[in-house]
C-alpha cells in the first residue's frame, strides 16, 4: 500500500464530513502526502489551538528536526513521527532541504489515550517494520483517495492506523516482555489501590522491602519510570477519567487522586498536559463529539 499511496500523488485532504448522531471517538481530520523543498516549513505544539488532536507522520525522503520538550530529533526516512497536542514541542524543515513525508490527524478520546500510551512506551520517534508503515499508508490512501468517504469509513481508516501503531510499539515487546518481580507489582497493585493517599517513596520501598534506594532503582528499571513519575502519571490518567466520564468539580478530583487541593491538581496537571483541568474536559468532549 505503501507503493500506491506513492503512486496516487502529492495530496493534502481536510475531510469535511457530516456529524455524526452517535459520537466515534477516533476519527480524521487530516490527512496527506507531501513534499516541502526548501521552504519555510515549522510547526509549534503549543500555538494549533487549544483542541486536543494528534499528528501522526512519516518521513519517506529527505530529513525534519523534532524538538520535544527540549529533546532534539532527526526525523529520516523510514521513521514516524506521533505527537499529541497542545505539548511543548516544534517540528521543521531546516533551510536547504527538503522533506517527503505522508501524514495524518486524528481527534477523539479513544486516538488520544492511545496516543499518549503509545508516547510513553516509545517516545514521539519510532522504527517501525515495513509491514506496520504500509499498514499506516493503507490508512492514510484511504482518506485521501476515497472522495465518498463515510464517517465510520474515516473512523475506520483512523482506527486501523491507530492499531498498526499499537502493534508496531507493544507487539513485538509483548512477545519478549518479562514478568515484573513480585516485590515490584506488589507496590503496583498498591499504589493503584491507593492513589487517593500519600504515596511516599519510601512506603512503596517498605511495601517491597527494600532500601529507599535500591528500590528506586529496582522500580526504575522494571517499569522505565521512577517510582514518584509513576504515581504522578497514573494520578493524571485518573484524572483525565474523571474529567471526561464525570461532572465532578476540580476539587472533588483532587480529593479522589491525592492532591492537597483543587490549585495544586490545576498545576501539576497543566505541567503534564499543557491544559487547565477544565479547559482539558471542554476540549476532549467537543473532540469525543466529532
Amino acid at each position: 500500500m505503501l507503493t500506491e499511496l506513492i503512486d496516487h500523488g502529492h495530496k493534502v485532504r481536510r475531510l469535511t464530513l457530516p456529524k455524526s448522531a452517535v459520537p466515534l471517538h477516533c476519527m480524521a481530520v487530516s490527512a496527506g502526502y507531501e513534499q516541502r523543498l526548501n521552504e519555510v516549513y515549522s510547526w509549534d505544539g503549543l500555538q494549533r489551538g487549544d483542541a486536543p488532536f494528534l499528528v501522526i507522520q512519516h518521513t519517506l525522503v529527505g530529513e525534519g528536526r523534532l524538538d520535544f520538550a527540549g529533546v532534539h530529533y532527526r526525523l529520516t526516512p523510514g521513521q514516524t513521527m506521533v505527537l499529541s497536542l497542545p505539548h511543548a514541542h516544534r517540528y521543521w524543515l531546516e533551510r536547504g532541504q527538503h522533506w517527503q513525508y505522508f501524514w495524518m490527524v486524528l481527534n477523539g478520546r479513544e486516538s488520544l489515550r492511545l496516543a499518549r500510551q503509545i508516547i510513553d512506551a516509545s517516545g514521539p520517534v519510532m522504527t517501525l517494520s515495513p509491514a506496520i508503515v504500509d499498514r499506516l499508508a493503507a490508512a492514510c490512501l484511504t482518506l485521501i483517495a476515497r472522495s465518498d468517504i463515510t464517517p465510520g469509513e474515516a473512523s475506520a481508516a483512523s482506527y486501523a492506523a491507530m492499531a498498526a501503531l499499537h502493534d508496531g510499539v507493544f507487539a513485538a515487546s509483548a512477545a519478549t516482555e518479562r514478568p515484573l518481580p513480585p516485590a515490584i507489582n506488589r507496590v503496583l497493585a498498591h499504589i493503584d489501590a491507593h492513589l487517593t493517599g500519600p504515596l511516599q517513596v519510601e512506603r512503596l520501598a517498605d511495601i517491597a522491602d527494600m532500601s529507599r534506594g535500591h528500590f528506586v532503582r529496582q522500580f526504575t528499571q522494571a517499569t522505565g519510570m521512577a517510582p514518584s513519575a509513576h504515581v504522578l502519571a497514573r494520578r493524571i490518567e485518573r484524572i483525565e477519567r474523571l474529567l471526561l466520564a464525570t461532572d465532578m468539580s476540580v476539587a472533588a478530583i483532587a480529593k479522589a487522586t491525592g492532591f492537597a487541593d483543587a490549585n495544586y491538581l490545576a498545576k501539576a496537571f497543566r505541567r503534564q498536559t499543557g491544559m487547565a483541568p477544565l479547559q482539558f474536559r471542554t476540549s476532549g468532549r467537543l473532540a469525543a463529539g466529532t
